[in-house]
C-alpha cells in the first residue's frame, strides 16, 4: 500500500505538528498504516521510533485497520452494571475476535468505548454509529446476522 500523504502539508513542517500529521492520516485512512508512519517520519524529520512512540502513548491512535462495521460497546456505569462484559463476551465469540481487532474478513472491528451516552438503553453498543439499546444476546446475534446479510 503507497498512500499519498501530501495532505500532511496541513499539519506544517515543525515537530509540534506531529500528532496533528497523525490525527490527518487517521482521519483519512481509518487507523495509521505503516507507510503513514514512515511519512510522518520523513515529513517532520524525525525516527520512525518515535512516530511510534508518539502512537503508542495516545490511545486515540489505531494501528489497525478497523472492519467495514465498526462496532462500540459501551463500559459505562449503566451499561457495565447491565452487563456489557457479557455483551463484550458474546461479541468476541460469535466474531472470532477481542477487544481491538478486526475479522479476517474485515468486515467487523471491536472497540470498548468509556461511554456512549445512551444509559436508559442500557446495554449499548454502536455499529458505524448506529446505536442499539436492551440488549441481549438473541438480539445481538440478529443484529450481526443483519449485517453479515449486508456484507
Amino acid at each position: 500500500m503507497s498512500n499519498d500523504f501530501s495532505y500532511l502539508s496541513e499539519a506544517g513542517t515543525d515537530k509540534s505538528g506531529l500528532i496533528k500529521g497523525l490525527q490527518l492520516i487517521q482521519a483519512k485512512e481509518g487507523y495509521v498504516p505503516d507507510d503513514g508512519i514512515r511519512a510522518v517520519a520523513k515529513h517532520f524529520g524525525v525516527a520512525e521510533a518515535e512516530v511510534e512512540g508518539v502512537l503508542t502513548f495516545y490511545a486515540q491512535f489505531k494501528r489497525q485497520k478497523p472492519g467495514k462495521y465498526q462496532i462500540c460497546i459501551c463500559d459505562g456505569t449503566a451499561c457495565h452494571i447491565k452487563g456489557s462484559t457479557q455483551i463484550a463476551a458474546w461479541l468476541s465469540a460469535e466474531l472470532g475476535i477481542k477487544d481491538g481487532e478486526t475479522t479476517e474478513d474485515g468486515l467487523f472491528s471491536i472497540e470498548t468505548v468509556a461511554c456512549l451516552g445512551c444509559c436508559s438503553l442500557a446495554p449499548v453498543m454502536s455499529v458505524n454509529g448506529k446505536v442499539y439499546g436492551k440488549l441481549d444476546r438473541k438480539g445481538l446475534t440478529r443484529i450481526l446476522n443483519d449485517y453479515k446479510k449486508l456484507g
